[in-house]
């Protein structure tokens, strides 16, 4: 073969060797490369269930707080860029406010290997936890009652919980309102399930120690159109304050009946976390909230800390008919502590990501809290050894000109022990 022939030959293989490079690059890449030749590796979603109430009862607060953590985990997963690469799958599921639905979905969540789950209420925990305890599932609940967490098994609350609440407000009550001689006398207004139960665990638990006489303890239902007669009752017992342990609409009935009754304004109303949002307001007529007491353990909308204004963004662009919600908030950070926890178990765990279980999640998650800051919003998150409640501070707030406002700093929680 002449050597012109040879020249050509070598001229052609050169070429195709240079043509081929760039598809060889992105065909075959490299263990860390994510197909478009820029080194970046593809790392695999980090799956959490997520169980909501959007339709049913308690849809007042489950449509809130669905739109805050779906908005937090946008905001992972687009501006942050996931959790250490990692992009959040959430597997969002409305229960409906049923118990038969959370237990369907919890087996879901368990079928679907997600690494944990978090429920927005104490009612649709309190269905779930006995099937994720058994299986090892880590939960995190928003609304807790004290039987969610005590005895500590693998169940977290996001805040202080239902009993916190009451304890809270009463002291608050007995330092700065009561003004009479002797003991207050309280009535409390619960609703029928885990959200009422906390409150009147905590009743039974502290009330003689803090000098509260408990007059009455009536329920009521999700449902209640009317608690004239309840209310009736209680009236005839001439109660100093009534405490409400609800959601939203039952509470703005008892509040609307109240001032009907011409027993509001008179004697003091205050209700616990789970009702007292922008909603409870709403439906109660702002002339009928005015100067109704609650407990809250955020800040509310507009407050001058750090997360505020990022998460005010993704409101106002997505979901802004929760504005002053203050729902919306408790799930927001939902999302950031979740992000959190995601964020430790694949720095603490060995083996990294890759070897994450909802052991390991736990273990080197959940367990590794410690002082996260939640951009302000909220008091700070740890885990501590025999105190599944994450946070443990709360504010006391106040209806005034149809807005709720605080009259307090954050106010310790201390753990209640009450031997469940």
């Amino acid at each position: 073969m002449n050597k012109g022939i040879l020249k050509k030959l070598a001229f052609i293989a050169a070429a195709l060797m240079i043509a081929v490079l760039p598809f060889a690059a992105t065909a075959c890449p490299s263990g860390d490369d994510d197909g478009n030749g820029n080194g970046d590796e593809v790392k695999a979603p980090l799956k959490v269930g997520i169980m909501v109430p959007e339709t049913g009862v308690a849809a007042s607060k489950g449509r809130p707080m669905a739109a805050g953590i779906r908005d937090a985990i946008k905001y992972i997963n687009e501006e942050l860029g996931g959790v250490d690469g990692h992009q959040i799958e959430p597997v969002v599921l409305d229960s409906q406010y049923n118990a038969t639905n959370a237990t369907t979905i919890i087996n879901d969540f368990i079928n679907r290997n997600v690494l944990l789950f978090a429920t927005q209420s104490s009612f649709e925990m309190t269905a779930a936890m006995g099937i994720a305890n058994e299986a090892g599932l880590p939960g995190l609940v928003v609304f807790s009652a004290p039987n969610i967490t005590q005895p500590p098994q693998h169940i977290y609350a996001q805040f202080p919980d239902y009993g916190d609440d009451w304890v809270t407000f009463a002291e608050y009550y007995l330092e700065n309102i009561w003004q009479g001689s002797g003991q207050p006398k309280m009535a409390i207004m619960r609703l029928n399930n885990s959200t009422g139960q906390g409150t009147e665990d905590a009743v039974n638990k502290k009330a003689a120690e803090l000098g509260i006489t408990i007059v009455a303890i009536e329920e009521h239902t999700s449902t209640t159109a009317s608690e004239v007669a309840s209310l009736t009752r209680i009236r005839a017992l001439n109660p100093d304050v009534i405490y409400i342990g609800s959601t939203p609409p039952p509470t703005a009935v008892i509040i609307k009946d109240a001032v009907d009754l011409g027993m509001y304004p008179g004697i003091t109303i205050a209700s616990g976390k789970a009702s007292y949002t922008s909603q409870m307001v709403a439906l109660a007529g702002t002339a009928n909230a005015e100067g109704v007491y609650g407990t809250f353990p955020t800040v509310n909308w507009g407050d001058n800390v750090p997360g505020m204004a990022k998460m005010t963004q993704y409101m106002q662009t997505y979901n802004s008919e929760f504005a002053d919600n203050m729902d919306y908030i408790t799930a927001w950070n939902e999302g950031l502590i979740i992000a959190e926890i995601l964020r430790l178990a694949i720095q603490n765990t060995p083996g990294g990501a890759d070897a994450l279980t909802p052991q390991n999640v736990e273990t080197y998650g959940f367990k590794r809290l410690n002082n996260y800051n939640v951009g302000g919003l909220q008091g700070p998150v740890s885990y501590t050894a025999g105190d599944n409640r994450l946070a443990t501070t709360l504010k006391v707030y106040r209806v005034e000109n149809g807005v709720i406002k605080p009259v307090t700093d954050w106010t310790e929680t201390p753990l209640i022990d009450y031997g469940f």
